[in-house]
């Protein structure tokens, strides 16, 4: 485990297989879309995406009452799930580190699904997309570029914020949400393994 400035702690992808082999493992709550979970995650874990997350974090709080690993992509909504989890009294809140992509390279087992392009994958196509028909439509239409400036601020500022208004928006999508999270089945589920 290692601790950054903050009060998260994370786990590399093999401490946690470890620790998920030894049978001692924390519970695992994913909080990707659920389009994104059902294309791959790792076994046992919950899916909770960030919204469902933060709208019933007090209701989770009372059946979490172990340690709990927050996976993600990369771990920047794993992160923003530990503080709203943190908000609700919870104290055993781990991060993985490098969410799915770490676990992935490290050859740790996933659970695959129907396969999805990935939703970083998705803002490069639609604001490369965007910027290359500005670009063009801007030889003709005077002013038109801006619209490619107006995205490539975007990003800017997504990278600075580590948020991404184009992949909340991407995330709302039929194509992405899949079916929706049942936080009753969930809870319940977390209640019976208790």
């Amino acid at each position: 485990m290692t601790t950054d400035a903050s009060r998260t702690t994370s786990f590399t992808p093999a401490a946690l297989q470890h620790l998920l082999t030894t049978g001692d493992g924390p519970r695992l709550l994913d909080v990707r879309t659920p389009g994104e979970f059902r294309t791959g995650h790792i076994p046992g874990a919950y899916n909770v995406p960030l919204d469902t997350l933060r709208e019933h974090r007090m209701e989770l709080g009372r059946h979490l009452d172990q340690d709990v690993v927050l996976v993600c992509r990369s771990g920047a909504r794993a992160t923003r799930a530990e503080e709203a989890l943190a908000e609700a009294g919870l104290p055993n809140l781990r991060v993985l580190d490098g969410g799915m992509m770490a676990w992935e390279a490290s050859g740790a087992p996933v659970n695959r699904g129907e396969q999805r392009w990935e939703m970083e994958r998705q803002v490069r196509l639609i604001a490369g997309s965007i910027v290359l028909v500005s670009g063009v439509v801007g030889f003709f239409v005077p002013g038109v570029h801006l619209i490619g400036t107006a995205i490539g601020a975007g990003l800017t500022f997504a990278a600075l914020s580590n948020t991404c208004a184009m992949g909340m928006m991407l995330a709302k999508l039929p194509y992405n949400r899949g079916p929706r999270t049942d936080i009753r089945s969930v809870i319940a589920s977390l209640r019976n393994r208790a």
